[in-house]
């Protein structure tokens, strides 16, 4: 009988195992990065502007009112060039947030009707009591049409904010930040399409309605590839825009509709199927059918995200930054605008109303037990996060544009988004900073909140070693 005698052991550290961290999934993770960087253009682009418009010669504005055109015929679609970024390329931006939001409803964050409580309540408040504060100052006239302004959060700045604290704030912090944010465009968008549509087509609208069942149709026969949705969006955006509705709202529509949930797991067998197929023998025939089973594999939402979202962050937002942001400061604007209500009513309604909207709501939803915030989130977090959640600039500066045809309400309603949103980054960032760590825990039950991640530029985000 042959005994087998184990090998024997060599001294010496114990092996590492790594471990997957459950705090923040990998397209979470891709999203963060593209927002922060996209924060640092967005904020380049805004400092551009704004020296651009107040350099001699009015050339700022005479260069965005330039004319451009497309003619088939003798139909023909001219814009300004300001209005091509507001109306064309914003419509691709508002499409990544129609993306997000369909994915994290049918694969995300959103599908947890507890985990969602939380940040939609906080959502909520945060677009309730910043209209309801700047309506409190600009009660009736003119200026009280840009109550919508003050609204929204602008995801890239806050994010990038975010970002400066590293792993002193929670990913479960910038999760909820995140889904706020998605509540908060959702809502935003709607106050859009409802409030800020002056004259309305109703063939035009029947047309878009007709396809947006085209789209669903689409969606209902699960078809993967991009081109159909692509094409659809098009014309749909076209008709949006001939309807008199703002044409951005046909980019939500079309990120909504696009399938974002998981594919036929035969799909994934079609898949290795090919691939082998190819191993075995590698022609062009069999390359295409492997590549088509590769991006079948892969839900429609998550392809065109992919090749759409790193265009919105680095292209489109501070394009639109740059279009939009430029304000003369010259003394006697920045007089007015000292004693203006639409001034005060926006820095207002950005820095308190949503502070105050956004934790009471979300306090009370966490009190009462209706959701709860996982993880080490803890007041003085929730605070500040609220506070910088008051950074409303690219759907504020959007709406502006929407509210006011008095260029002078406009500009003053734009340095109040501006002075606004600096303050609430300043201040969000001094609570985070000093009253983070030191506030009690959201969560009740101490004991379910994970451990702190470790520190260090050599760890790999989305292992730890145990």
């Amino acid at each position: 009988m042959t005994t087998v005698r184990p090998l024997p052991v060599r001294p010496g550290p114990a092996p590492r195992v790594r471990l997957p961290v459950p705090y923040t999934a990998q397209p979470v993770r891709r999203f963060l990065a593209t927002e922060a960087g996209g924060a640092s253009l967005l904020l380049g682009a805004t400092l551009v502007a704004l020296v651009w418009a107040n350099l001699p010669g009015g050339t700022y504005e005479a260069f965005w009112h330039v004319e451009a055109g497309l003619r088939l015929g003798s139909d023909e679609l001219a814009l300004d060039l300001r209005h091509w970024v507001n109306d064309g390329l914003m419509a691709l931006f508002f499409l990544a947030v129609g993306l997000e939001i369909s994915r994290e409803v049918s694969v995300g964050e959103l599908r947890d009707p507890r985990a969602v409580v939380v940040p939609a309540l906080g959502a909520l408040g945060g677009l309730a009591l910043p209209a309801l504060l700047y309506l409190l100052v600009n009660p009736s006239g003119p200026e009280a049409v840009g109550w919508g302004i003050p609204m929204s959060t602008d995801t890239a700045f806050l994010v990038g904010v975010l970002a400066l604290f590293g792993p002193r704030c929670p990913d479960q912090l910038r999760l909820f930040l995140l889904t706020l944010a998605i509540v908060d465009d959702i809502g935003a968008v709607t106050v859009m399409a409802v409030f800020y549509t002056e004259r309305v087509s109703v063939p035009a609208l029947v047309v878009s309605a007709l396809l947006v069942v085209v789209l669903g149709a689409l969606r209902w026969a699960r078809v993967w590839q991009l081109p159909p949705y692509v094409l659809v969006g098009l014309a749909l955006w076209c008709a949006v825009l001939a309807s008199g509705v703002h044409p951005t709202l046909a980019g939500v529509l079309v990120g909504v509709l696009v399938p974002a949930a998981r594919v036929d797991p035969a799909q994934g067998d079609r898949f290795r199927a090919f691939g082998r197929a190819l191993v075995e023998r590698a022609d062009p025939r069999r390359a295409r059918l492997a590549t088509s089973a590769a991006r079948a594999a892969v839900p429609a939402n998550d392809r065109l995200q992919a090749a759409l979202h790193p265009v919105s962050a680095y292209v489109v937002v501070p394009v639109f930054g740059l279009a939009n942001a430029g304000v003369l400061l010259d003394p006697e604007t920045l007089r007015r605008a000292a004693g203006s209500s639409v001034t005060l009513g926006v820095v207002l309604a950005l820095v308190v109303g949503n502070a105050v909207g956004i934790s009471v709501a979300a306090g009370v939803a966490l009190r009462t037990g209706m959701g709860r915030l996982p993880g080490r989130v803890r007041y003085g977090h929730l605070v500040g996060g609220a506070m910088l959640a008051g950074i409303g600039f690219t759907i504020s500066l959007f709406i502006t544009d929407l509210a006011f045809e008095d260029l002078a309400l406009r500009d003053e309603a734009k340095i109040g988004v501006l002075v606004g949103s600096l303050l609430a980054a300043v201040l969000g960032s001094l609570v985070l900073r000093f009253l983070g760590e030191r506030s009690p825990l959201c969560s009740v039950d101490e004991a379910e909140a994970p451990p702190e991640l470790p520190t260090g530029p050599w760890r790999d985000p989305s292992l730890v070693d145990a």
